[in-house]
């Protein structure tokens, strides 16, 4: 019984740190594992609705529209990984 307030303090202590840890676990996903996540029917393509999620509708088509280049009305990977690719290359001047 002794020992029941210091294991109560060390659990008090160490869950913020272990939520932290899984906090870091999702923001590394990758492109391919947030497209597999959003494509809730399997496909292989992302439509609107499937694109938008629970965000803001307008922004989300918006931002639909521009990542669409073959204007088909649904993301494949690549072109909803070409925002993230290019974002993360250096313009060359």
């Amino acid at each position: 019984m002794k020992y029941l307030p210091a294991i109560a303090a060390f659990l008090a202590l160490t869950a913020p740190l272990s939520m932290a840890k899984d906090k870091e676990e999702k923001k590394k996903a990758t492109p391919e594992e947030a497209f597999k996540k959003r494509d809730t029917n399997g496909d292989g393509k992302l439509s609107v609705e499937e694109f938008t999620g629970k965000h803001d509708a307008d922004k989300a088509k918006t931002a639909f529209g521009k990542l669409d280049k073959d204007s088909d009305g649904f993301l494949t990977l690549e072109e909803s990984s070409a925002k993230v690719e290019g974002g993360k290359k250096k313009k060359k001047e």
